[in-house]
C-alpha cells in the first residue's frame, strides 16, 4: 500500500481518531481504564533515505531517538532499477533494525527518494520489506523535502541539492511548495555534476581541436580517462591529434551521467582561468535555480546537499525569503522527522535537535 506524505491529511486523521477516542471512553464505565493514546505509547518507526548512490535506514523511536542505523548502495529504482533498489534499501533497514535489536516495524515507513511521484505504487519494496518484519504503509517522499528537514527543524524555507543532478524547492508549513530544475542532463540540472562534467571535457576537446584557449583541465582530462601524457597533440593523418581522438573514444563510451566523474577536476586545476570561469558559472546557476522559487512571502533557512554544493558555496544577494544557508550531508535525518510527523508527531527544534545528535552517535 502506497500514500504519499501530507501534514495535513496527517492531522486531520488524527484529529478525528482522537475525537472518536474521547467520546467513547467518556460513555464507559467509571471504573474503565482507556490505553494510552499513540502519541503517548513509545513506538518505534523506519525512515529510509533512497539516494542514487547510497541508501541510509534508520529506526527512531516516537521520542526522537534513533536507536539504529543501516547503510546499503542504492536504493533509487529509477537509476538503479526496482529489483537492485529493493535489495538495497531491504539491506539497509535490515541492519538498522539489527542495531536496534528489532524483529518487526508495524508502524509506516518513510522512503524519501528523487523521483517519488514516478512511482506510485510502492510494489516493488513492499514485499521485499515484509521478508525483514516492516510491514507498515510505506509512504513515499521527495528526497528535496527529505534534505530540508534534515537541516530545518522549521516549516517554511528552501532547500537545494547539487551532486551528479541538480533541483531546488521551496517548503511552506511543511509540505513542498514550488520547485526548479531538476529536468535532467537533457534539459537542466544547471550547476551540478555532469554540468560542470560536460564544461571540464568540452573545453579539453576545444583546445586540442584548436577552438579554444588551453587550459590546465585538457591535461587533468587526459589522465582521468587514462590517456597516457606523452600523447601525440599534434595533428594527426585525419587531421585531428591522437590525444583527442582517445578521448572522443573515452567520453562517447559513457553514459551522459557519467561525465560528472570529471567535475572535481575544475576544483584541481588551481587558479586555471578556464576552470575559474565554469566554477563562477556554475555557482549563477544555482543562485538562478534558487532565485526562482524565492519570495519574501515565505521566509526561512536554505538547506543545501549534495557534494558539488558543498564546494562551490552558493551567495545569497538577491534573494528576498532566504534567512540563512545551512549544509547537510544528506537526508537521512529529514527522513526520520518525516516519519515522525507522519505518525502525528509534533517535532519542534528540541526533538529535531534529539534526532539529529542521536543519528550522528550512531553513525560514529
Amino acid at each position: 500500500m502506497c500514500r504519499f506524505g501530507g501534514r495535513g491529511h496527517v492531522e486531520k486523521s488524527v484529529s478525528l481518531r482522537r475525537g472518536l477516542t474521547e467520546k467513547y471512553y467518556q460513555d464507559s464505565p467509571p471504573d474503565f481504564q482507556a490505553p494510552k493514546s499513540k502519541s503517548n505509547r513509545m513506538e518505534t518507526l523506519l525512515a529510509v533515505d533512497a539516494g542514487g548512490t547510497s541508501t541510509r535506514a534508520v529506526v527512531v523511536n516516537t521520542d526522537g531517538r534513533c536507536i539504529g542505523y543501516g547503510r546499503a548502495g542504492s536504493g533509487n529504482p529509477i537509476s538503479s532499477g526496482t529489483e537492485h533498489a529493493s535489495r538495497e534499501v531491504s539491506a539497509a533497514a535490515s541492519a538498522a533494525l539489527a542495531q536496534a535489536s528489532l524483529r518487526n516495524v508495524t508502524a509506516s515507513t518513510v522512503l524519501a527518494m528523487a523521483g517519488s511521484r514516478t512511482y506510485v505504487s510502492t510494489d516493488w519494496i513492499t514485499s521485499a520489506l515484509g521478508v525483514i518484519g516492516v510491514v507498515g504503509e510505506v509512504v513515499l517522499e521527495s528526497d528535496l523535502l527529505a534534505t530540508f528537514c534534515s537541516g530545518a527543524w522549521e516549516h517554511d524555507g528552501y532547500a537545494i541539492v547539487a551532486g551528479t543532478g541538480a533541483a531546488a524547492i521551496r517548503v511552506r508549513d511543511g509540505r513542498q511548495d514550488l520547485s526548479a530544475d531538476g529536468l535532467g542532463w537533457l534539459l537542466g540540472d544547471d550547476g551540478s555534476g555532469f554540468w560542470i562534467g560536460n564544461r571540464v571535457v568540452r573545453a579539453a576537446a576545444a583546445q586540442l581541436d584548436g577552438r579554444g584557449p588551453q587550459t590546465g583541465l585538457t591535461a587533468l582530462a587526459l589522465a582521468a580517462t587514462g590517456i597516457p601524457s606523452d600523447t601525440s597533440t599534434e595533428p594527426g593523418e585525419d587531421g585531428r591529434p591522437e590525444a583527442l581522438r582517445l578521448l572522443l573514444d573515452a567520453v562517447y563510451g559513457l553514459r551522459p551521467i557519467e561525465l560528472a566523474r570529471f567535475a572535481p577536476l575544475v576544483f584541481a586545476a588551481g587558479d586555471d582561468p578556464v576552470a575559474g570561469s565554469i566554477i563562477t558559472d556554475a555557482r549563477s546557476a544555482l543562485h538562478t535555480t534558487l532565485k526562482a522559487i524565492d519570495t519574501p512571502e515565505v521566509t526561512g533557512p536554505a538547506v543545501g546537499g549534495g557534494g558539488v554544493l558543498g564546494t562551490l558555496g552558493l551567495p545569497l544577494d538577491g534573494l528576498e525569503g532566504v534567512t540563512e544557508m545551512r549544509q547537510v550531508a544528506d537526508g537521512t535525518v529529514g527522513a526520520a522527522v518525516l516519519a515522525l510527523r507522519d505518525n502525528g508527531i509534533d517535532v519542534d527544534r528540541a526533538m529535531f535537535e534529539r534526532v539529529r545528535d542521536s543519528l550522528e552517535e550512531l553513525r560514529a
